[in-house]
């Protein structure tokens, strides 16, 4: 992520990652600064393995951490969909048909870091978001994945 890339998301999203960054903060580092302060008077820290795990652990903390301030910081809240013209984009719900199949499926077009599709949130990074982005009620598009073409067609957009 970089330095001042726009980070899209929910508010619903930016909530969560303002409640997992004050966790790390407040309570695991703390609690990690405390195991460090308890391994540290064990003596020899050469061979010891407690402190050379709080550290590791002390180091993906602190990454997190960091890219957490840095998504709070660039984040551009999505309210509604961005394009009220009836155009899929950030933020829109939009239900499609996979090509002959019956059933309809809905996805919420969210930002990378929000996306979780086994909750119909779908990145706008990703194959079907960034291929249903623009798009409108009846257009048809057209995905490859792993396990070939897939087209879908947009059957509804909220």
């Amino acid at each position: 992520m970089g330095e001042n890339k726009a980070v899209y998301i929910t508010p619903e999203g930016l909530q969560k990652l303002k409640a997992e960054l004050d966790e790390l903060v407040n309570v695991r580092r703390v609690a990690l600064a405390q195991r460090l302060s308890a391994a540290i008077k064990q003596g020899d820290l050469s061979e010891n393995a407690d402190y050379i795990t709080a550290k590791e652990e002390q180091g993906f903390l602190e990454g997190r951490i960091r890219e957490l301030e840095l998504a709070v910081r660039n984040a551009v809240v999505i309210e509604e969909p961005i394009d009220t013209n009836g155009r899929a984009t950030l933020g829109s719900h939009v239900t499609v048909v996979e090509e002959g199949y019956d059933d309809e499926e809905t996805y919420h077009i969210v930002g990378p870091l929000e996306a979780d599709p086994t909750k119909g949130k779908i990145s706008n990074e990703s194959p079907l978001g960034e291929a249903l982005m623009g798009r409108v009620v009846g257009d048809k598009v057209v995905i490859q994945a792993p396990v070939g073409t897939i087209e879908f067609r947009i059957v509804d957009i909220a």
